[in-house]
């Protein structure tokens, strides 16, 4: 669900757990986005992580690769929960302050 007004989007998944990367190690649950829009050139790949999942997130190879730590929290999708079910928000920024983590692959 998306609403143009906003810029607000949504979807329902359920959440991964670890996996095995290629020679990298144990990778923390995570989502991968391809962002692609009118306007940008290129699509821009980046990573959601789970705020709950500190410990995994912490050993993760890839987001260790982001050198420094606030630019790491861009990737951290906050817990909440609502009507008794896990929700987690996860804001992009494609420019300015604050902006997420884009990977070059």
């Amino acid at each position: 669900i998306s609403d143009f007004d906003t810029g607000e989007w949504g979807f329902d998944t359920v959440k991964p757990g670890t996996t095995r990367g290629r020679n990298v190690g144990t990778q923390a649950p995570h989502l991968n986005f391809w962002i692609v829009a009118r306007g940008i050139n290129i699509g821009l790949n980046t990573r959601m992580y789970f705020a709950d999942e500190a410990d995994a997130n912490a050993a993760d190879p890839v987001l260790n690769l982001i050198e420094w730590e606030n630019r790491r929290a861009t990737l951290i999708a906050e817990r909440t929960v609502r009507d008794g079910t896990p929700v987690y928000r996860f804001d992009i920024r494609l420019q300015g302050e604050g902006e997420t983590v884009f990977f070059d692959l």
